[in-house]
């Protein structure tokens, strides 16, 4: 009898382990089908009234399913349209498994090469969903540095040289959803950031193929950015050259911007004829 007790009780306990698994496996293949399903609507984003009826999953159940998703930066809600759309963090994971070019190794020479050129300091910025991130730093030989960005800083698109020509080089409906999630953010962190001048800078760096601004956190300096585009000609990354103002004026920017027109036309073409193991190899 004790033996048989015995059993009764592990078969119990193996019951309650496969019905724990079997809920767990629910809530992956539910959440799996709610990132599906914005994935495939991320441009208009999707009510939460769309995705239930779409999920069949009920009402309460989706809508605590997306304010755990919210909390991971997995999905984000646009405040006025309550529209949900992917996060940053996927945006992330898309980036890790991406074929892995190793972009900040095949541009060092040429930002060797730029920091040589100009004597002042260059930053690579790749794209990372709303964000541009600074990866790779070359100083030059001019002795006051410009030490605007230390690399893995995280700032949005729309903030810096580098980033305001990668957002420049997008499509008009991206521009204007990532402005738009940005928006809360640039308000906080820099209120006399107005989105008219956003705006301006924008679209006089789509005229010029290059931006030129004025670093807002540090006073007196100024920045040249041009973006990098893949195979595809998507903005995916942004080499900039910062320096005192003073040292930036009208005529000087033509000679930086000739230089990083010059890199980064070479850069892309390289970038067009290796291949993914190539990019890829240490």
């Amino acid at each position: 009898m004790a033996f048989l007790q015995k059993l009764f009780h592990i078969a119990g306990i193996m019951t309650s382990i496969e019905d724990e698994t079997s809920r767990g496996t629910q809530v992956i293949r539910r959440i799996a089908a709610l990132l599906r399903l914005l994935a495939a609507n991320n441009r208009t984003g999707m009510r939460l009234v769309d995705l239930y009826r779409a999920t069949g999953i009920e009402r309460s159940t989706v809508h605590r399913l997306l304010q755990g998703l919210i909390s991971e930066r997995l999905v984000l809600q646009n405040r006025e349209s309550k529209r949900y759309f992917l996060g940053i963090a996927m945006y992330e994971m898309g980036v890790a498994v991406a074929p892995p070019v190793k972009l900040r190794d095949v541009c060092q020479p040429y930002m060797n090469a730029l920091a040589e050129q100009t004597g002042d300091t260059v930053f690579l910025t790749v794209r990372s969903g709303f964000d541009g991130v600074c990866v790779d730093r070359k100083e030059g030989s001019y002795p006051v540095k410009a030490f605007v960005l230390e690399p893995g800083r995280r700032r949005p698109l729309g903030v810096g040289a580098g980033n305001i020509a990668i957002l420049a080089g997008l499509n008009p409906a991206e521009i204007a959803r990532i402005c738009a999630a940005n928006r809360p953010r640039i308000r906080q962190k820099y209120p006399r950031y107005s989105e008219t001048e956003l705006a301006s800078r924008i679209e006089r760096a789509q005229t010029l193929g290059y931006t030129v601004t004025d670093v807002l956190e540090t006073t007196g300096v100024r920045s040249v950015g041009m973006k990098i585009c893949d195979r595809d000609r998507n903005p995916i990354a942004a080499i900039s050259v910062s320096t005192l103002a003073s040292r930036l004026e009208s005529d000087r920017v033509q000679e930086v911007v000739t230089f990083l027109r010059a890199s980064i036309e070479s850069l892309e073409d390289k970038l067009r004829t290796m291949s993914v193991e190539e990019a890829a190899s240490p």
